[in-house]
């Protein structure tokens, strides 16, 4: 019996519990949404928006491939590529560095939609960014952790495609006597479910550099032969993502307030006889995928919308209430690198490129830093609170607001 036949009875068989069942495990929260004016937006005259031209000029490439009639990410309030046309096409004539002209550009065809979630204008921003790792293609010496390709029999279920209620949300599992079934969770995958399968990507030589390269979702690998080798998301098991750090917060291991990379790698190194156990507390796995070299070297790894991030401009959403590829303005702070110093403001135009399992809520996001020590220190502490606003078509704006509340 053929892969496709199977999964057409998996469908069949359990679509209805399955959506039922996803719907009720995870609810998207209240999102509403508040005019306002570029007045209103934080350090709009002080950002150097241009610096967000390349992540701009990728998405719209994007949105204007798509049938021109067609709602962004199936979100009809996010407008369509003919919405988004006049400003997308109007970019190609800005010149790199010019400031005030897409300052311009964004005051006469785009307009500020403050975004509020849970009744709150305020929430939380994190950061990630592109490990660097050392690694080989065959196992030895000290390279046994392995970092697999995406299985076979590994099966992705986009349920947005099924249910409207049920967008941005995902499941994955395999099919077995013609029913979807949960994947192998991160401790059996530990134990050798995958092993003998030739699925095995790149070894690294550190388990927890493979466990943090699963969180953030792609990176560099330093191979052992001299070369390099930039790896990406290919798939991920359907679990759901357990954080570490809330479990050494539960334990008493980690004051609430200092959880950050630093320090979840620090107790992992002094405790190494318990950090596999902890490490299996996340079921969630993640597949990989090798990806060509960058053009640019200042490019990072291609996001959600299947184009490069920006560092610094870059910015994964929760796809249950956002399409990708929408510009927004971030008023947030920068966390400090040394003791003592002060945090300072980040406002600055964003684009919505990337989504992660960890990223939900209405006022919410995931800064991309790049890679190197100084992006591994921002994305490492950066939990700060912050507000955020889309920039949309007029046309878009109006339609939105004048809409009920989501």
């Amino acid at each position: 019996m053929s892969a496709g036949l199977l999964f057409r009875l998996a469908a069949a068989a359990t679509l209805l519990g399955l959506l039922a069942a996803c719907a009720a495990e995870r609810k998207p929260l209240p999102l509403a949404f508040r005019p306002a004016g570029f007045a209103d937006l934080p350090g709009w005259q002080a950002d150097a928006p241009a610096a967000a031209l390349p992540a701009l000029a990728r998405s719209c490439a994007r949105m204007l491939a798509r049938p021109a009639d067609r709602g962004l990410d199936g979100f009809d309030r996010y407008g369509t590529p003919a919405d988004w046309r006049p400003f997308c096409m109007a970019l190609g004539s800005l010149k790199p560095g010019d400031d005030a002209a897409l300052r311009a550009l964004a005051e006469r065809e785009l307009a500020p939609v403050a975004v509020l979630g849970e009744d709150a204008a305020q929430g939380l921003f994190t950061g990630y960014y592109e490990p660097l790792v050392r690694g080989s293609r065959r196992r030895h010496g000290a390279y046994q952790a392995p970092l697999y390709r995406q299985p076979a029999d590994l099966v992705q279920v986009d349920l947005g495609e099924f249910r409207d209620s049920l967008k941005g949300q995902r499941i994955a599992g395999r099919v077995r006597d013609g029913r979807l079934k949960p994947y192998d969770d991160r401790a059996a995958i530990e134990a050798g479910a995958l092993a003998g399968r030739n699925l095995e990507l790149v070894w690294l030589d550190d388990a927890a550099d493979a466990f943090f390269l699963q969180v953030q979702g792609s990176g560099l690998v330093q191979l052992d032969d001299g070369s390099q080798m930039r790896v990406g998301f290919a798939a991920q098991n359907g679990h759901a993502y357990v954080a570490v750090g809330r479990v050494l917060i539960a334990r008493g291991e980690i004051a609430r307030e200092d959880v950050s990379l630093q320090t979840i790698r620090a107790w992992l190194a002094a405790h190494p006889a318990e950090a596999p156990a902890l490490l299996r507390e996340n079921p969630s796995y993640v597949f990989f995928r090798e990806l060509p070299k960058p053009q640019d070297d200042s490019d990072g790894p291609p996001g959600a919308q299947g184009v490069a991030l920006l560092p610094g401009r870059s910015l994964a959403v929760d796809r249950s209430h956002f399409a990708l590829g929408l510009p927004v303005w971030l008023d947030t702070t920068q966390p400090a690198l040394q003791p003592g110093a002060a945090e300072k403001p980040l406002r600055r135009l964003m684009v919505a490129q990337d989504t992660g399992g960890a990223i939900r809520g209405g006022v919410r996001g995931d800064v991309f830093w790049g890679h190197g020590d100084e992006a591994e220190a921002l994305a490492g502490r950066m939990k700060q609170p912050g507000r955020w606003w889309l920039l949309l078509p007029k046309p878009v704006a109006a339609r939105l607001l004048a809409a009920p509340a989501a």
